[in-house]
């Protein structure tokens, strides 16, 4: 469950898995539409859902980010910048369900990396939740448990 790290030419590609007993329309809707994805990851509002529209990143100082999307095919991929880094949303129809993948491209690993790659799959997780109708008790508790994890994988990945 934990993201599979992968070296590349420019970086290094975190993947994220996941198998839902949802349909992929139901978990694009929470990926795309402001409501829901403010159930999930307040600080990012869709401003322009089309290829080379905006993802607006609000920043705690009241400033913000765009991210620009820049692949887009509705109900399937959602692509976009994160700072230097890109952002991948895949979603495939399944019998019960979809398969989601989440890709992030990262250029350069950092100190910081093992939090990033705790806040996504916390996110994923709240997805998750949300689809079947729960909440997590404590995101805050989730991340500290699932941030040590990543510190260790990406600590033993660097070392490879």
């Amino acid at each position: 469950m934990i993201a599979d790290l992968k070296s590349v030419p420019n970086g290094t590609i975190a993947c994220f898995e996941r198998h839902w007993k949802h349909a992929a329309e139901d978990v694009w809707s929470f990926l795309t539409e402001n409501e829901k994805l403010a159930k999930w990851f307040s600080e990012l509002e869709v401003t322009d859902l089309r290829e080379g529209g905006s993802i607006k990143f609000n920043m705690p100082d009241g400033t913000f980010k765009e991210l620009n999307i820049i692949e887009l095919i509705p109900g399937s991929v959602l692509e976009y910048t994160w700072a230097e880094d890109r952002v991948r949303f895949e979603l495939y129809p399944e019998p019960n369900g979809c398969r989601l993948l989440l890709l992030e491209t990262i250029h350069h690993v950092t100190s910081h990396t093992p939090k990033d790659l705790a806040g996504w799959h916390v996110c994923l997780n709240v997805i998750e939740a949300l689809l079947d109708g729960r909440t997590l008790e404590s995101r805050e508790a989730e991340w500290k448990i699932w941030y040590e994890k990543y510190q260790k994988h990406v600590d033993h990945f660097l070392k490879i």
